[in-house]
């Protein structure tokens, strides 16, 4: 099998195709989770909500767990989840697509947590946590620090390879992600 493609809100689709894939293969070094979607959504138009809840949390979950399941039972394996620099706080125009992305980094952070219960200590997880990337998941209007897509993927490999915990794709994007953890709310509702 060179490649599958499937609907990820169809979590019967998600767990065939997983479960077809280890047959095929016995043994899964990597996982890398990348599937997301995100709508700018003022007017929170239900169904853009519900997609985004659905792709991002509800597929994410059950991909993470198998993916987690499975090192788990091997006794080895690294999943990456690409959550979002979104993830740190709320955001006006995209409401569900920030909750999610922050879901998904609070629910990696728990699988890094459970890998203690895998006495081989070879099970990892990553949480690679991207800003803007020039891809069409890069939403708005006034897109600052754009990274390549090049420079991105290098970057993410390298975090990969190295089996980081979690990385801020750029690396600038930690030096933001250190002042919105900080700075209070009713600022950034003034300037954002």
């Amino acid at each position: 099998m060179s490649f599958l493609s499937f609907d990820v809100q169809d979590l019967g689709q998600v767990e065939h195709h997983f479960n077809a894939v280890i047959t095929e293969l016995k043994t899964i070094d990597l996982i890398i989770h990348c599937a997301g979607i995100g709508y700018e959504n003022p007017e929170l138009e239900w169904q853009l909500e519900f997609d985004t809840i659905a792709t991002n949390v509800i597929s994410a979950t059950k991909i993470y767990g198998l993916s987690f399941r499975l090192f788990k039972q091997q006794g080895f394996g690294h999943l990456v989840g690409i959550s979002s620099i979104a993830s740190l706080r709320g955001n006006r125009h995209a409401p569900a697509y920030f909750a999610s992305k922050a879901f998904q980094v609070n629910y990696l952070e728990s699988l890094y947590f459970k890998t203690k219960e895998v006495k081989s200590g070879r099970v990892f997880v990553t949480d690679i946590r991207p800003g803007y990337i020039d891809t069409r998941m890069a939403l708005g209007d006034d897109i600052f620090w754009m990274a390549s897509l090049r420079k991105a993927s290098t970057q993410i490999y390298s975090a990969i390879k190295r089996r980081k915990r979690k990385v801020y794709i750029s690396k600038r994007w930690l030096l933001i992600a250190l002042v919105l953890k900080f700075v209070p709310s009713w600022i950034i509702k003034k300037i954002m």
